[in-house]
């Protein structure tokens, strides 16, 4: 359990866990409580936090999934259209063109990686994209270890998982809500309605969040790399 994963997987999910583990505890335990009744009488304690830490590692897993296949996805597609891919094609225009080249020359000097022209992108940018985006894997690997771009990692990592556990809690709070109304039970809906309102923001925001902090990424990465 690196810093990484307790502060960019472990925590989010500690966040957007609330309303699994309600549901578990209060729905789930209460619906199925007589064919439980003797697990607990045994092992009453084992039991609740056996399952809810289990219920936690599995929701790092599935939140990071959603994550990424789901928000990161559709915002970037895919790796070759992250920013640390797309800021350095010539048709971008987030960095001047003299950074640009200034970016590239040195990844030619360090890898000897021949990215392509404004002319040859013009013609095949996919192929441009594949070329940054091994070069940006080379970067990566010659930071291993740079403090400062692990950092932004984390808070990208964070907010990414956080909005993937979001979109999780939101369904969650959903069937907290209806079993409430169901069962007559006021604190489960009012629980299930909070917790929906308060887990919304996130996944609504989810598109701001995500591009801000991936292009953050992209800059300290270039940054730190031409400081090498």
């Amino acid at each position: 359990m690196n810093s990484y994963y307790l502060r960019a997987r472990f925590f989010p999910t500690i966040i957007t866990s609330i309303p699994l583990l309600v549901f578990v505890n209060h729905v789930l335990f209460v619906k199925y409580a007589l064919v439980l009744k003797n697990i607990f009488d045994v092992l009453p304690i084992i039991v609740h936090l056996g399952l809810s830490a289990a219920v936690l590692f599995l929701c790092v897993q599935v939140n990071r999934l959603i994550a990424k296949e789901i928000f990161q996805r559709l915002y970037f597609k895919e790796e070759l259209f992250m920013p640390t891919t797309s800021h350095l094609l010539y048709s971008n225009r987030f960095y001047e063109t003299e950074s640009k080249n200034e970016i590239r020359a040195r990844i030619k000097r360090s890898y000897g990686i021949d990215l392509l022209n404004k002319d040859e992108e013009k013609e095949n940018e996919l192929k441009a994209r594949k070329l940054i985006a091994g070069a940006v894997s080379q970067i990566r690997i010659s930071l291993n270890g740079n403090k400062m771009l692990l950092q932004h990692n984390i808070e990208y990592g964070f907010w990414r998982n956080l909005i993937g556990g979001s979109l999780l809690a939101v369904c969650f709070c959903i069937a907290i809500y209806f079993y409430g109304l169901d069962a007559h039970t006021n604190d489960l809906k009012l629980t299930g309605i909070i917790c929906f309102i308060v887990y919304l923001i996130p996944v609504l925001l989810s598109k701001l969040i995500i591009r801000s902090y991936g292009k953050y990424y992209a800059k300290i990465l270039f940054e730190q790399f031409l400081s090498l």
